[in-house]
């Protein structure tokens, strides 16, 4: 919640032989051969896709996603390749923060369909060897959810204690006094909001009416653990928990502290407001062991109702690779199987030298523990809006997913990332449905821009829902060129390139467990890697940083003079002779398999 291909298919026949890894959906009609290891081990190497519920099809024309809407696209998403689908909030919600506020954790939202519904997508995604991954909001719950609407009855009521709620400064018989301390929300403001009825203060990381929960309190602990085994039974795949780090808070409730540039001046917001930072709220060591007790109920289930692992996903922004590799639990404690590497996909700029750093930390300092490389998400604008410069659109999106999904790891990408969809803003206020963007137009025009509906074809709405119905936010103008039904038949498109790279990434065995070694690392235009498993041929990988063209020249330890066969490459290139001539054209892209 916080902030085309031409693949040579026959090549990769030729080269990767009888080798299966489960981590996808087969074809029609095929039969899985999967064996117990490989379904334990399907996250390793998984392709994850986010949904937003509301955006992506609507079957009962009220403008809005439904879970039917879902389940109606499994083949598409099986088609490209799609391991598990994450989907955001689908729980009741009085739809503040569209479903990051939860007033019932073991429900669905009338506005999405009915639990009926839910076990239906659960089903036919199973057929497809698609898992279905919930979200999981521990942090707050809606202010409407009974545990809260008990909680600020009184004080002596006994889920007082399931929230934060603490005395303000300086209270008298006719005014609250100041907020406990100047922790602030991220949605801006003070993260304090006064209750004139139980007269004390309550906190709230979000918004006020997403009230934070009191995770010092056992009962919290144990109330999650059942409804996590609630959605389990009814055999979802796994959890994504989202603003994981910030379940506690300072128990001594210090301000936190004002930052400040190199010369000791406070850092000031676009308000003109000292920023403050968050060490006090953010990041703090207990939350560990409440991830180890919920990966424990993970843990507890075994493989009977739905083959593999349940896996548990972290929404994890943190300042360095350090930090990040915490996520995964000490020896003989995990935690997450697999934490958000929002580092690498989150540079916001094509720097090479930045991008093979941090890889390169993902490769060499997480200890083996598999990465998750994210992009894209709910919260931030599209790639077109951080990485794109309107010339070059289509080719960036081939260079972003290429390190996507030829790297090491598991990936994770947002629906409409494949067919190139942009950020597309409200041009008004009166347009705006984020509550942070109304509160701070235009400095901030909200999140709706990310959130358009998904689309499907050139019909009226895109085919998102019914040509009479409006849509809960705006189709793009640009539906009529960006479009499944368009980009599908198209061997070039961005949508075709998406299916070739993922057909590599979990068909190759290079790919799908190989160890990654930058090459030419002086090298500050194209960043090149090798993947290399024993047994098998080493796969290279160039993607050109810039708008002109490049040729690179790698050297491999033992291979000299190796030739190449071309895996994957950008339309129009062509096959270069050897390793010594690689030719790029402007943000082109090369695969190639070693061949000595």
């Amino acid at each position: 919640m916080h902030w085309t291909g031409n693949i040579a298919r026959s090549a990769i026949a030729l080269s990767l032989g009888a080798f299966t890894l489960f981590a996808g959906a087969p074809s029609a009609g095929a039969q899985s051969n999967t064996t117990a290891t490989s379904e334990q081990d399907w996250w390793k190497n998984a392709v994850i896709y986010e949904i937003y519920p509301r955006s992506f099809q609507d079957t009962n024309n009220d403008g809005i996603g439904d879970l039917n809407g879902i389940t109606q696209h499994l083949d598409y998403l099986q088609s490209l390749g799609v391991n598990a689908i994450w989907l955001s909030p689908i729980y009741p919600s009085p739809q503040v923060d569209f479903g990051y506020d939860i007033s019932d954790y073991e429900n669905i939202d009338p506005q999405y369909g009915t639990l009926a519904d839910f076990d239906h997508l659960i089903a036919e995604a199973n057929k497809r060897h698609i898992r279905v991954i919930m979200d999981m909001v521990m942090n707050h719950t809606s202010d409407k959810h009974k545990w809260f609407v008990e909680s600020r009855s009184s004080r002596n009521n006994p889920y007082r204690d399931w929230y934060m709620w603490h005395d303000g400064k300086g209270e008298t018989a006719t005014s609250p006094g100041e907020p406990p301390n100047n922790w602030e929300s991220d949605f801006g403001g003070s993260a304090w909001q006064w209750d004139p009825k139980t007269r004390q203060y309550y906190y709230h990381k979000f918004y006020a009416e997403q009230p934070d929960l009191n995770w010092n309190n056992p009962k919290v602990h144990e109330a999650f653990k059942q409804i996590i085994r609630f959605w389990l039974k009814r055999g979802v795949g796994g959890f994504r928990f989202d603003a994981i780090t910030t379940l506690f808070e300072d128990p001594e409730m210090r301000d936190e502290e004002v930052l400040k540039d190199k010369n000791g001046n406070p850092i000031l917001d676009a308000k003109g407001k000292p920023e403050l930072n968050d060490t006090r709220t953010n990041n703090l060591p207990e939350v560990h062991p409440v991830m180890q007790e919920m990966r424990h109920v993970a843990d507890e289930f075994d493989s009977n109702q739905f083959p593999g692992k349940r896996v548990l996903i972290g929404e994890t922004y943190l300042p360095n690779i350090a930090e990040l590799l915490k996520q995964y639990g000490p020896p003989g404690k995990p935690e997450f199987e697999l934490p958000m590497d929002t580092q690498v996909g989150f540079i916001n700029k094509l720097d090479v030298a930045a991008f093979r750093s941090r890889i390169d930390d993902a490769e060499h300092q997480l200890d083996g523990n598999i990465p998750l490389f994210v992009f894209d998400n709910h919260d931030n604008p599209r790639l077109d809006d951080r990485y794109g410069d309107d010339l070059h659109n289509i080719d960036i999106y081939r260079v972003i997913s290429t390190i996507l999904f030829a790297s090491r790891g598991a990936s994770l990408f947002y629906y409409g990332d494949a067919i190139g969809m942009k950020t597309t803003d409200p041009a008004s206020k009166e347009d705006v449905k984020d509550p942070v963007g109304i509160r701070d137009w235009p400095r901030f025009k909200g999140r709706d821009g990310e959130r358009t509906p998904m689309q499907w074809d050139n019909s009226a709405n895109a085919g998102f829902t019914s040509a009479s119905v409006k849509p809960w936010l705006p189709v793009p103008p640009q539906y009529h060129d960006v479009n499944v039904q368009v980009e599908e038949p198209n061997p070039d498109s961005l949508l075709s390139w998406y299916k070739d790279l993922i057909h590599l990434k979990e068909s190759s065995p290079v790919l799908a467990v190989g160890d990654e070694t930058m090459l030419d690392t002086g090298n500050n235009k194209v960043l090149s890697w090798m993947r290399q498993n024993p047994g098998s041929p080493a796969v290279i990988v160039s993607v050109n940083f810039t708008p002109a063209p490049q040729t690179v020249s790698l050297n491999l330890p033992g291979s000299p003079g190796a030739n190449l066969t071309t895996l994957l490459k950008t339309p129009g290139e062509s096959d270069p002779a050897s390793l010594g001539a690689i030719e790029l054209l402007p943000y082109g892209v090369y695969v190639g398999e070693v061949k000595p």
